[in-house]
């Protein structure tokens, strides 16, 4: 994977000519697996991670019930759910207004790449991502250090991806495609915040995921609804030894108000991960 994506940057950095030579290999490596049924390739993608296949039909673990989501969870409102700035609305509707003040500033969306100039980036640290995939984005802290012509090549790159295709998740599939900018949060230290991340079974708070310290130890902790340690971590197998260990930290001062929100927006859900 590290290799495909150091392919991927190394020809879209060297503009259009790389941009195109890019999709077309993307493409026709990720052809066979694209045609498979839904089914099939979650089947498949499934397998390649763990080492053997999903029941699908009688799913018991926790991996194969997602999977199982995937074909037979679908709700319309999700599209909006999984939508970076769709998603905005969503939560002040549920909410209410007083929820505005919890939503990461918003400096600049568009659904063209070529919108993306000097002039319009924030002269403040800040994040830009695209809304229709996950895992994509890139951390700015000063807009002097930015390669504008890399930028604009990156973001034409988010805009081109079909998430679905990869994925399966259905809410992706008819997702519209943009690029946002939001103000970067800091800690006073300057440093990212930890990610607290509610996990939500039937509307009922399961356990809550803590990513902690990104930028320097960074590592994983896992707690009960009422902040008690819990004996695992959820991350892909070759990072369990990284992001292991670490000291415990305390339940932030405003979980009782995450809780508080998360519980109405799980409510809607059979499963959700609501992160803070």
């Amino acid at each position: 994977m590290e290799k495909a994506e150091q392919l991927r940057n190394t020809l879209i950095h060297k503009g259009s000519i790389g941009f195109y030579l890019y999709q077309i290999i993307f493409y026709l490596y990720k052809l066979p697996e694209h045609l498979l049924s839904s089914r099939e390739q979650i089947r498949k993608q499934f397998y390649r991670v763990f080492g053997q296949y999903p029941d699908l039909d009688n799913p018991k673990t926790l991996n194969e019930k997602i999977q199982w989501l995937k074909l037979n969870g679908f709700k319309k409102f999700h599209e909006n759910c999984c939508d970076k700035y769709l998603v905005r609305d969503y939560v002040v509707k549920k909410l209410g207004d007083e929820a505005k003040e919890h939503l990461i500033p918003l400096f600049f969306e568009t659904t063209d790449w070529r919108d993306i100039t000097l002039d319009i980036l924030p002269n403040v640290p800040f994040v830009i991502k695209p809304t229709h995939t996950s895992g994509d984005y890139m951390i700015v802290r000063d807009k002097k250090d930015v390669n504008i012509k890399e930028l604009r090549e990156l973001c034409r790159y988010w805009l081109s991806r079909n998430y679905y295709l990869d994925s399966r998740e259905p809410q992706y599939k008819d997702s519209p495609r943009r690029i946002i900018i939001e103000k970067m949060l800091m800690t006073s230290e300057g440093h990212i915040p930890n990610d607290y991340k509610l996990y939500y079974f039937n509307g009922e708070l399961q356990f809550v995921y803590c990513s902690v310290d990104r930028e320097t130890s960074n590592y994983r902790k896992s707690y009960s609804p009422n902040w008690e340690p819990l004996p695992f971590i959820w991350v892909p197998k070759n990072k369990v030894k990284s992001q292991s260990g670490g000291n415990e930290i305390p339940a932030p001062k405003s979980f009782p108000l995450m809780k508080k929100y998360a519980d109405v927006i799980a409510k809607d859900f059979d499963y959700v991960r609501v992160d803070f």
